[in-house]
């Protein structure tokens, strides 16, 4: 089963060491002190990483293979590049230099993630394409409408209102509960988890698995500062934790399209593709999401 692999993958004690609540309920949140220093011990680099075999997979995959594991690729490698591209605002305008300072070791790691899809693409042949760029642009065709609308309007005007006036708090706390709570603790680890269950289960993509496990424990790390953060605003005034609660009502129902494909039909919601139904991982996403909100002091509000 998916949640056996996973239930080992998140029992590392690297994992464990985030506090990422939904790994470790019962752990008291890192400082944000503490996280940077946890950022200085749990470095890698993409360089390191041996694509020789995924490229052999890979060229052994069928088209209809190769096109299902594009959906999953395809949002990841966008989806690093864009909220490399949003963090700057949301890390200027955090209100303590603790705060900052593990904000600029994110900006740091959402770059890296996009140099290890990069270089995949290119030593796996995933895309011929010129560089960087053409990859990303070719890689877009598979994404859906609600990525597109999460990512490209509903994150990047509230980071852009934050470029503005940074000292605006309560629309920070809106966009840090969009960016780490639902993008990269709900959407993205989700992702992942189910994307490393299976490759690990049928023996394909080993250099690819060992990255992207890389690239998890660092999600999971911003997840926990993300958890820290919404706490302390929360405890602070009322208003922030409505604003958390309002944020997740409004994007709810589009993070919820972005979990389905664009090539699942209406009515295979609980068909398992690569591994995982749309609907199983619907559910695991609102339950890591339940455990974060249980810690922050909040629940999930009703849509």
């Amino acid at each position: 089963m998916a949640t056996d692999s996973i239930t080992s993958l998140t029992a590392r004690a690297d994992f464990q060491a985030t506090s990422d609540p939904a790994v470790n309920p019962g752990q008291e949140l890192l400082s944000y002190r503490q996280l940077y220093e946890l950022w200085e011990r749990q470095q890698w680099a993409t360089q390191d990483l041996d694509f020789s075999q995924d490229r052999r997979d890979w060229e052994g995959f069928d088209d209809e293979e190769r096109f299902q594991r594009m959906t999953g690729l395809s949002a990841f490698f966008i989806g690093e590049q864009r909220v490399t591209a949003e963090l700057g605002p949301i890390m200027r305008a955090a209100p303590d230099e603790d705060m900052r300072i593990f904000l600029s070791t994110q900006i740091a790691d959402e770059a890296r993630h996009v140099a290890f899809f990069d270089r995949f693409y290119r030593e796996v042949g995933v895309y011929e394409a010129g560089g960087l760029k053409e990859r990303l642009e070719a890689t877009s065709e598979h994404l859906n409408d609600d990525f597109k609308v999460l990512f490209d309007e509903m994150l990047h005007a509230r980071v852009d209102r934050l470029a503005v006036e940074p000292e605006d708090t309560e629309a920070l706390v809106e966009a840090i509960t969009l960016y780490h709570m639902v993008i990269e603790g709900s959407l993205a680890l989700t992702g992942q988890h189910f994307i490393i269950d299976y490759n690990e289960r049928v023996g394909t993509l080993p250099g690819f698995v060992e990255g992207f496990t890389n690239i998890a424990r660092d999600e999971h790390r911003h997840v926990a500062f993300g958890a820290r953060f919404l706490r302390d605003m929360a405890r602070r005034d009322a208003r922030y934790a409505e604003a958390i609660q309002r944020t997740l009502v409004e994007v709810g129902p589009v993070a919820d399209g972005v979990l389905k494909p664009k090539w699942v039909q209406e009515g295979q919601e609980d068909v398992a593709f690569r591994g995982a139904s749309v609907n199983e991982t619907r559910a695991f996403a609102m339950q890591a999401l339940t455990r974060r909100l249980k810690v922050i002091g909040l629940q999930p509000a009703a849509a």
